[in-house]
């Protein structure tokens, strides 16, 4: 069965969003880097990764039902940050607004009747709880640390830990 005209622009839109994601989070990496934070450097290039993955999925998938993809330009993130707190509570919201993006998607495929879209999707929905929670924990760690600068670079050091998927 190919894709919908309609699902396939939306999801299109969906791979957009998901490449600025993966450009803003390697803005703010390098501005980490910058900082000479390199822990939490390293886990937004990780994030920088994942996102250029997920994008890729939802690419793959378009080609694989028979539609096009139609890559847009992507609008350029910012560079500089107030802190790693501005950094991190920017990421939770970040991360709300494509959780918002992905169940306007999932009504799209319901609408629809596209139920291949849809288990793929749920593959997504469940990515976004736990893409929220990794930044709330991070925004978390951060709040209770607050000027705390040997905190701060331990939390770095802590994420300097993280892995790819």
């Amino acid at each position: 069965m190919f894709i919908s005209k309609k699902m396939q622009d939306a999801i299109n839109e969906q791979i957009n969003a998901e490449l600025y994601s993966a450009y803003l989070y390697l803005s703010m990496s390098a501005y980490f880097k910058g900082l000479n934070l390199d822990g939490f450097a390293k886990w937004l290039r990780v994030q920088f990764d994942e996102e250029q993955a997920h994008a890729l999925k939802f690419y793959d998938y378009v080609l694989e039902r028979g539609g096009s993809v139609e890559l847009k330009p992507i609008a350029k993130p910012a560079a500089t940050w107030e802190s790693p707190m501005a950094v991190f509570k920017q990421v939770l919201e970040h991360e709300q607004h494509v959780t918002a993006l992905i169940y306007k998607l999932y009504e799209v495929a319901a609408e629809e009747k596209d139920y291949a879209s849809q288990v793929l999707l749920q593959w997504y929905v469940d990515e976004q709880v736990e893409e929220e929670s990794n930044a709330s924990m991070i925004v978390d760690s951060l709040q209770r640390i607050a000027d705390h600068e040997t905190a701060v670079l331990q939390l770095d050091h802590q994420l300097g830990k993280r892995v790819g998927e």
